[in-house]
């Protein structure tokens, strides 16, 4: 079983907890504070755990250049590409303000720190736990700063190898203990033949100690359900209120009604998931008592006739005797009544042999 942990106060992830499911809002907000407290609102009300923000100290995760060079894209919310970031960037007063009100709804509140600087930040607004993103991965002296933070840590995988994933954990694991893995694709939208689910088994055969996830950028539910039924504990999908919306993200993310049937169909999935043992349950004993078969007399069976297999077929017999598994026991015995033809062998017919009946 895989370890669990704290990831959120009250809530524990991974071994047998129900999917942790963030709905990443990330600047899907438009840079409006007012559109972003609406998202929060839709996050809570469509039943996902946890809302999650990106914050940036845009001096320390872009060069000058960087921020200088020109941003023509459709997208584009200025004129270089450091003024469209600035325009979707919360101030630090802003985030404290979107917390407050996570908290007054009743909903987790994170975001991912895209830089040392911002994860200074979201450390001394007490968020739960940290994400870290795809392009921080392999950023190793961030990634050994954060872990030695002491908040959990949720570590997407986009653009990485498995042999830096194996780097990744070998330097978080000794520092902190409480952090969890997800598998990803870093592509918007991601096609589904890139996907690739099966990396979630190698992770979980890889870290048996850590609870292993799936952050999705595909469009729909189908592949993100998918995930969860194949052990992902912790589930990331970007959300928005509306896909036709200025911004590269809104297209990989999910509209309130598609959020909210993800959540239920993983919920759903979950119960069925049930249990690893097979037995007869007690759903099933109408119908078994209905169509369920019995070892039932082929021919006219004499007192004191030991049984061949020619003497018996199987059939839906009225009442119950023993179940078609057991017919090859049956031969070799030796009956104690007579029995007739298509009557159901029954235990007190059988001499020595008590076989539970079905």
């Amino acid at each position: 079983m895989p370890l669990e942990f704290e990831l959120c106060p009250g809530r524990r992830v991974g071994g047998a907890q129900p999917c942790f499911i963030i709905a990443e809002i990330g600047q899907n907000h438009q840079g409006d504070l007012a559109i972003a407290k609406q998202m929060i609102r839709m996050v809570k009300e469509c039943g996902a755990d946890c809302a999650k923000f990106q914050k940036s100290e845009l001096e320390h995760k872009f060069n000058k250049k960087a921020l200088e060079r020109p941003y023509t894209s459709k997208h584009s919310w200025g004129k270089t590409y450091g003024e469209h970031k600035r325009h979707l960037e919360f101030s630090h007063d802003q985030y404290r303000e979107l917390q407050k009100y996570a908290k007054e709804i009743g909903i987790y509140f994170t975001a991912s720190g895209m830089d040392e600087m911002a994860v200074e930040f979201l450390h001394e607004l007490d968020v739960p736990f940290f994400k870290v993103g795809s392009g921080d991965t392999n950023n190793f002296p961030y990634l050994e700063k954060t872990a030695k933070k002491g908040r959990p840590m949720v570590i997407s995988s986009g653009m990485q190898s498995m042999d830096t994933m194996h780097k990744v954990y070998q330097l978080v694991k000794p520092i902190n203990p409480n952090f969890c893995i997800l598998q990803c694709t870093s592509a918007y939208p991601l096609q589904p033949e890139d996907v690739n689910l099966h990396v979630i088994t190698a992770y979980q055969s890889a870290f048996p100690d850590i609870p292993i996830g799936y952050s999705g950028h595909e469009t729909g539910i189908a592949i993100s359900v998918a995930a969860v039924a194949m052990g992902a504990k912790v589930l990331e999908r970007h959300v928005t209120l509306d896909k036709t919306w200025k911004g590269s993200d809104h297209q990989a993310s999910l509209e309130p009604n598609e959020l909210t049937e993800l959540v239920r169909t993983i919920r759903l999935v979950e119960k069925a998931m049930g249990s690893p043992d097979k037995q007869l349950l007690p759903c099933e004993m109408a119908c078994n008592e209905k169509l369920g078969k019995s070892v039932v007399a082929k021919v006219t069976i004499p007192e004191g006739t030991v049984l061949t297999l020619d003497m018996l077929t199987v059939k839906v017999g009225e009442p119950k005797g023993y179940l078609p598994e057991d017919i090859f026991d049956l031969v070799g015995k030796k009956v104690k009544i007579n029995i007739e033809e298509d009557e159901t062998i029954t235990e007190d017919a059988i001499e020595n042999y008590v076989k539970v009946k079905c």
